[in-house]
């Protein structure tokens, strides 16, 4: 019996080409994947990459969190997280109306110190923490902004509006997460930061390397370092300068560049080793540590597992690293070693994950799709195995 649902990604690409009249010929054709490939998604005995799944979704003209079954609303209500994005998208929505006569803002160091603890705890895998407080923060921050008119103010309201692109994204709520960093931008623009507007073009590439448009997404990486050029030459804006790197390398690294990925990864190493470990600079974790991560990740997305898997050896986790994205590099590291074939550390790696950010991991595609390979294999694992995909969420009713 399937832990997970039957409705994996590779059924919902099957029914998504068989909807448009496709062959699986016609399809790999289209995405530009190999057949053998595609047949063995659809089938299920090997886990869809990101790439194959930004290839599909372009293919068959659809959203990626399509494919990947986002957001994931039976465990999201289970959780009691769905409840709470409503309030949020409409804490959005009222960012031109000015001062709300019914809400006192409190003083802006205090408001300050809410945006940086909202972004501590996204980065220690606190989401339903952050996601149950935002928006109410977002409204308080945007009556104090309006009625105070002043910098500090505008890019404090910036950071939670950064705050409610991270839960939105993490949860799988993509068309949330684009208005947030519309209204960061608003606010930046507002406060004149420039390091701020190039961090979200950043935040916006993001956006499209998980909706597998990878052109895009390295058009706005190349805007965000123009942007960049204009603000004081400091180390915020170096950390923010490596950052977009990093970002453009695990780009490249989705398209199959693998020139540029490395080009783009030697950058953000020049830069760390200028700016040593910046972990607190924008909450971005820039620094060595975050390079190697990166490393690990990009030979992933070049389908060089082997060589991720090295890497990963070589990469140490610091205790001190945000427990997001020490979740996250588990799970990239966890798809390496199934890939490899090595099922017993995967489902390790796995529980890595689930360990350092549990809220997170539930949520994360990446460990779901790593799961769903692991019990394709049909290897025995361990009593557990079974468990972590009753956690990831119940197999239907037949």
């Amino acid at each position: 019996m399937h832990a997970l649902p039957q409705d994996h990604t590779g059924t919902r690409i099957a029914r998504l080409r068989r909807e448009r009249g496709l062959t699986q010929r016609a399809l790999s054709e289209l995405a530009n994947i190999p057949y053998s490939t595609l047949t063995k998604v659809e089938q299920g005995v090997i886990p869809a990459s990101p790439h194959v799944v930004g290839a599909c979704a372009r293919a068959l003209r659809v959203e990626v969190v399509t494919i990947q079954g986002q957001p994931y609303a039976d465990e999201l209500r289970a959780d009691q997280l769905d409840v709470l994005i409503r309030p949020i998208r409409e804490a959005l929505d009222v960012y031109d109306l000015g001062p709300d006569p019914d809400i006192q803002a409190r003083r802006p160091e205090e408001l300050h110190r809410e945006a940086e603890q909202l972004c501590a705890d996204v980065r220690a895998g606190n989401i339903k923490s952050a996601a149950s407080r935002v928006s109410s923060l977002i409204e308080e921050g945007t009556t104090a902004a309006h009625t105070a008119q002043t910098r500090e103010g505008w890019l404090t309201l910036a950071s939670f509006y950064r705050t409610a692109y991270d839960v939105a994204a993490k949860l799988g709520y993509p068309d949330l997460a684009q208005l947030a960093l519309a209204r960061l931008d608003w606010a930046a623009q507002r406060g004149s930061d420039a390091v701020l507007g190039g961090m979200y073009q950043y935040l916006r590439a993001l956006t499209y390397l998980r909706e597998g448009k990878y052109r895009t997404g390295t058009r706005l990486v190349n805007l965000g370092l123009t942007t960049l050029e204009q603000a004081e030459p400091t180390r915020e804006r170096r950390v923010v300068t490596g950052q977009l790197h990093l970002g453009a390398a695990v780009l490249a690294g989705r398209a199959h560049d693998a020139d540029q990925a490395h080009v783009h990864l030697g950058e953000a190493e020049q830069i760390a080793g200028e700016t040593g470990e910046a972990m607190k600079v924008h909450w971005l974790a820039f620094g060595p540590t975050n390079v190697g991560v990166h490393r690990v990740s990009v030979l992933a997305e070049l389908d060089q597992y082997g060589k991720s898997v090295e890497a990963a050896r070589t990469t140490f986790i610091p205790g001190s690293w945000p427990n997001s994205r020490t979740s996250h590099h588990y799970a990239e590291v966890a798809r390496s070693l199934l890939w490899t074939g090595n099922i017993d550390a995967s489902f390790e790696n796995l529980l890595k994950a689930r360990k350092a950010a549990p809220q997170q991991a539930k949520y994360h595609p990446t460990v779901r799709e790593t799961y769903a390979g692991l019990e394709a294999a049909h290897r025995r694992l361990p009593d557990g195995f079974l468990s972590y995909g009753s956690w990831l969420g119940p197999a239907p009713a037949h």
